[in-house]
């Protein structure tokens, strides 16, 4: 079996000496994408900083393809491993193409100077990250946006074998996020690059990694896979969530339930249920919700926001049991909301729709009906 590329070994992390995070021990294999998440302060960038020598570890041993970090030179470990931290570069009078160019350094002789070759790479890393156009502008002109996908390019001219980043997507819109870790994706897996990083944003970290590690307070609690790592309990201790919950199911976060009676049931199912659960939350009505099956997207959502839900089995016709606990659910309510679901055995849908009807309930639905009942 190959030797991990990275390896972490009992490394301690810390400042003056002094360790923050101890016994700090996962390894990252050749091209996949390894992501540290866990609430600020908790170390990972003081993790990263010492991957790549910013600062000293504590104590412990990080080995790089087989050798000790230590061991290896500086021009040597340049040529290998490329670097993109949050701190603000705002290089005075450097062009966008001057700062991707800094990435060549490892290449360039004793003078610096640029061949055609290198203006190329450059040029080709500032088109991948959607820079080109911005190559002649002065890099402290710029958005952040663009300075952190100035950034990526001068990391991706450096042509390195490892790429280690601290929240690259800090100060990105919502598409240049997804533009960015498309970009690492395609990095690891077509040219075999290891990446390293740290993201605030669960979901996406769950999405683009082939490994977590979460670092909390007490070191590091998980590292794996992300279907392995990430549930609803495991994000709530790594963050201490009180209030609100992280969907492992939908990767998204839900915030708190609404308290008090409730005085609303909704009919849902096959994901027309979650418009109005959410809604229902964001206004502070608390409700009922049912019958749905087990493995029914719209129970992801509203197990942690409804005060009760009536469930029945996968692929299986409500039984009348369920059935007679919703009944007594939509008894306690003054409104039925029908979400739209198709009605079928499975959930029950026309027969509670039918039920609250003669017991004199309001039904609502549609975005009117919604909009009538959180008035």
């Amino acid at each position: 079996m190959d030797r991990p590329y990275l390896e972490l070994c009992d490394l301690a992390v810390g400042y003056g000496g002094r360790a923050l995070l101890s016994h700090i021990s996962f390894s990252l294999d050749k091209g996949g994408i390894t992501t540290l998440t866990g609430p600020n302060g908790a170390g990972k960038s003081t993790i990263l900083k010492t991957v790549t020598r910013r600062i000293p570890a504590v104590s412990g041993e990080i080995r790089l393809d087989g050798t000790e970090l230590r061991a290896i030179a500086p021009r040597a470990l340049a040529s290998k491993m490329a670097v993109v931290l949050t701190d603000r570069a705002r290089p005075e009078l450097m062009t966008c193409f001057d700062v991707a160019a800094a990435g060549r350094y490892p290449y360039t002789g004793s003078f610096g100077l640029l061949t055609r070759r290198d203006r190329e790479i450059v040029n080709d890393a500032l088109a991948q990250v959607n820079a080109a156009d911005i190559s002649l502008q002065d890099f402290s002109s710029v958005s952040d946006g663009q300075r952190q996908c100035v950034l990526l390019a001068r990391a991706i001219a450096q042509e390195p074998e490892i790429i280690v980043l601290d929240e690259p997507t800090s100060f990105l819109d919502i598409r240049h996020k997804i533009e960015l870790l498309e970009i690492l994706r395609r990095m690891a897996k077509e040219r075999g690059v290891t990446i390293l990083m740290s993201l605030h944003e669960i979901d996406l970290a769950s999405k683009v990694s082939d490994r977590i590690v979460c670092v909390g307070a007490g070191g590091i609690s998980a590292w794996g896979e992300p279907r392995e790592v990430f549930s609803d309990e495991s994000v709530r201790r790594l963050y201490g969530l009180e209030r609100g919950f992280y969907n492992a199911a939908l990767g998204s976060v839900e915030l708190a339930r609404p308290q008090g009676v409730p005085r609303v049931f909704v009919v849902g199912g096959g994901g027309y249920g979650i418009p109005y659960y959410r809604q229902l939350q964001k206004a502070g009505i608390p409700f009922y919700a049912g019958i749905l099956p087990e493995n029914d997207i719209d129970l992801a959502v509203a197990a942690p926001l409804a005060a009760a839900v009536v469930r029945c089995g996968a692929f299986q016709p409500a039984a009348q049991g369920e059935i007679d606990a919703a009944r007594e659910l939509i008894d306690t309510c003054d409104t039925v909301i029908d979400s739209g679901c198709p009605a079928g055995a499975s959930n029950g849908a026309g027969e509670l729709l039918s039920y609250a009807r003669l017991r004199g309930k309001q039904i609502l639905s549609g975005p009117e009906g919604l909009k009538e009942a959180v008035l």
